[in-house]
């Protein structure tokens, strides 16, 4: 049989030509059925396309995420993780056979029960402290996770670990993780937004939001908690929309010219993206954030206009125009600076969680109201906790404050997929260190991903010779939190 000019006989040729039909018709069939959006690795997410809705590696309930960062770390044993032990042994020290690592210098005293009663809440019964009474109402939608365990009792590297899953700076944080999975549904606003406390930031600051080695169209978009939520996003009065648009098109046509002849600008790629979010936001964030649209029944419902509930009243009511209007991930920061103005309760755990407490309490109850009763809460993932918790025993004798613990906290999730009313794990009779069922934050960041759709180990980026992922080589799913 002849043979065609690729070498191959007329026979070959045909049969390789219809497999290749073959291959067309099931690359057309898998592309329909969503295969390769799953399987591929948003590799190009600094490009044009880098916030582009993806889909997920699985279906998932939850769409997006709330995360209630409560900066400073709240005490476990005075809030979700009730220890009767306490008040038995008040007064004496820990036992011998506990060990007490890093006390960074503080002094350790006697064990001290805690400051305010535990009560029942909801069918469930989960106990909750008087902290939290209007929390305690939505008992049967959270998971409380009482055995968390993290790598740092100090607060600058335990919130970077919390917020990235590492210890050190440069990391991509969650939220980016996310940005980076699942792009956005709305082109208007940002992916990912952070909401800080009036009194200032984390102490270790911006990397808590970082893009890492990400493209920065990944990264957080900080939303200022009173006034302007977003400074500058009105230009000088003279420059009509016409002019802007004008000048953008230029702008974008000379950048595109740059990248063109210097393949890989990721950098560059990413400002192209972020200058044109910006024009967009201008006529989009203003109304995302405008709680004049509000009823006054729901604004009363979240504490607005009154103390100490407002701030953070307005910024969970923003949480949920935001994920309402398919921002992906947001996060609000309660507690600003250092010391008592955070959850850091070195002084006295009443004087700070009682401050504390009484600011958030009203305003997370109606968060979960209202995302309920708006059908959003199946679709909204929202997690609240600390960078860490605190000791089970004083700072010294008669002193009412208690010291970092990165051994055993708690920390719940509610919402997007999660098994409401339910308790996971446990900490030690004292409440000092997780024994049973414990969970690393690498695989409180695994569930979380999980609850979104995503196989943690496949969720990757190439960075330097190596698929990084947020869980690093560790993580495991949560299962027992799970709807």
């Amino acid at each position: 049989m002849p043979l065609f000019p690729c070498g191959n006989t007329r026979r070959e040729f045909v049969w390789q030509m219809g497999g290749g039909f073959a291959g067309v018709a099931l690359a057309s069939l898998l592309e329909s059925d969503g295969f390769f959006g799953r399987q591929a690795l948003a590799r190009d997410a600094g490009r044009s396309g880098a916030l582009a809705a993806r889909q997920t590696h699985f279906p998932a309930k939850a769409k997006s995420c709330i995360f209630l960062m409560m900066n400073g770390a709240p005490s476990q044993v005075d809030t979700f993780d009730y220890k009767p032990a306490l008040q038995k042994y008040a007064g004496q020290p820990l036992p011998d056979g506990k060990k007490y690592i890093n006390s960074g210098g503080r002094r350790v005293g006697f064990l001290t029960p805690a400051f305010r009663p535990f009560r029942p809440g909801g069918q469930s019964g989960l106990l909750i402290s008087d902290y939290f009474p209007r929390v305690r109402e939505h008992a049967d939608k959270l998971a409380v996770i009482r055995s968390c365990h993290t790598d740092s009792h100090a607060h600058g590297s335990a919130l970077v670990a919390m917020n990235t899953g590492k210890t050190f700076i440069g990391r991509p944080s969650l939220g980016s993780w996310c940005v980076y999975g699942m792009g956005t549904d709305n082109q208007s606003l940002p992916g990912y937004v952070v909401i800080l406390d009036r009194r200032g930031g984390p102490i270790s600051g911006q990397p808590n939001w970082s893009s890492g080695f990400m493209s920065a169209a990944c990264q957080g978009t900080l939303f200022r908690p009173v006034g302007d939520p977003i400074l500058d996003l009105r230009g000088p009065s003279w420059v009509t929309d016409d002019i802007q648009r004008a000048q953008l098109d230029l702008l974008a046509q000379l950048n595109q010219q740059h990248l063109a002849a210097r393949p890989g600008g990721d950098e560059l790629a990413a400002r192209i993206t972020s200058y044109e979010l910006a024009y967009r936001m201008q006529s989009e964030a203003p109304e995302a954030v405008d709680l004049g649209q509000e009823t006054q029944t729901t604004q009363d419902l979240y504490g607005i206009g009154r103390q100490p509930t407002d701030e953070f009243g307005r910024n969970c009511l923003v949480a949920r125009r935001l994920v309402e209007r398919g921002v992906r991930f947001v996060q609000l920061y309660s507690g600003g600076g250092h010391l008592e103005e955070t959850w850091d309760a070195h002084e006295s755990i009443e004087k700070n969680h009682g401050r504390h407490g009484a600011e958030v309490d009203q305003p997370i109850a109606a968060l979960l109201t209202d995302l309920e009763q708006r059908g959003l809460l199946d679709e909204t993932l929202v997690v609240w906790g600390g960078e860490f918790g605190r000791m089970p025993f004083s700072e010294g004798p008669n002193a009412p404050g208690r010291n970092h613990n990165p051994y055993g906290f708690s920390m719940w999730l509610a919402g997007g997929g999660v098994k409401g009313g339910t308790a996971w794990g446990a900490t030690d009779d004292f409440g000092f260190e997780a024994v049973v069922d414990r969970v690393h934050l690498h695989d409180l960041h695994a569930t979380i991903l999980h609850l979104l759709g995503f196989d943690h180990t496949r969720l990757t980026y190439f960075h330097q010779g190596r698929d990084e992922r947020l869980t690093d080589v560790f993580g495991n799913v949560v299962t027992g939190v799970l709807a």
